[in-house]
């Protein structure tokens, strides 16, 4: 893998929330991939900022679980194996689903509304191919689906299982027919809500999770 050059987008002065935030998303859609190096001097010239920030950067990166420390080499994207992805998504597909089977009815109307207005700016990103929009927009969606469930620590364990999973969705970003799927789906889990079904809820949180996966371990 390349190192990160001056290919990418450069930024003045950034804080530490702004470079986490789009070093996270240029994981996610493919800009950094498995095991390319993150280098100081490139992020220094990049960002325009102190060496201290990007080391925090980093560890904030590294806490999320987006990148890893090789003896050697620095840090880099993190990469797994065809057996941790197997993991960590039935890891997903437990958690996703119990939230989904504690979610209480009916759903209070103005978060319905809210995740409509979320779905909507997800329509709208499919449509005119916005890969950061759809990242974002998708991350909005499910943050308040499973925020809906009656235990605030699954939740956050659904948010760091997620964030794991960063660095294998850029291969399913890409390909228009995933994308339309996963809209699709989320219009299905809002009218699974909207009918008080969390059975069926569930059901389709567990479909909705391995395109990423198929997807990057075609890709390997």
């Amino acid at each position: 893998m390349a190192d990160l050059d001056d290919a990418h987008q450069k930024f003045s002065g950034s804080t530490l929330e702004e470079i986490v935030s789009q070093l996270e998303e240029d994981i996610v859609l493919g800009e950094l991939l498995p095991r390319e190096r993150l280098v100081e001097d490139a992020l220094l010239a990049r960002f325009d900022t102190k060496r201290h920030v990007i080391r925090q950067a980093l560890m904030e990166l590294d806490r999320m679980g987006l990148i890893e420390r090789v003896p050697n080499r620095g840090a880099q994207v993190r990469a797994y194996s065809a057996l941790e992805v197997e993991q960590l998504y039935e890891l997903r597909e437990l958690l996703e689903t119990q939230a989904a089977l504690q979610i209480r009815f009916p759903v209070d109307p103005a978060a319905l509304a809210e995740l409509e207005a979320i779905q909507a700016g997800h329509d709208r990103s499919v449509r005119d191919v916005d890969y950061a929009g759809i990242f974002r927009s998708n991350l909005a969606f499910h943050k308040l689906l499973f925020s809906l469930c009656a235990n605030p620590f699954l939740a956050e364990a659904i948010d760091s299982a997620s964030q794991r999973a960063h660095s294998i969705r850029f291969a399913a970003l890409k390909d228009a027919q995933a994308r339309e799927t996963a809209r699709n789906e989320h219009h299905a889990m809002i009218d699974a809500l909207k009918q008080g079904d969390g059975a069926l809820l569930a059901r389709l949180c567990r479909a909705h999770l391995p395109t990423s996966k198929t997807f990057y371990l075609k890709t390997r």
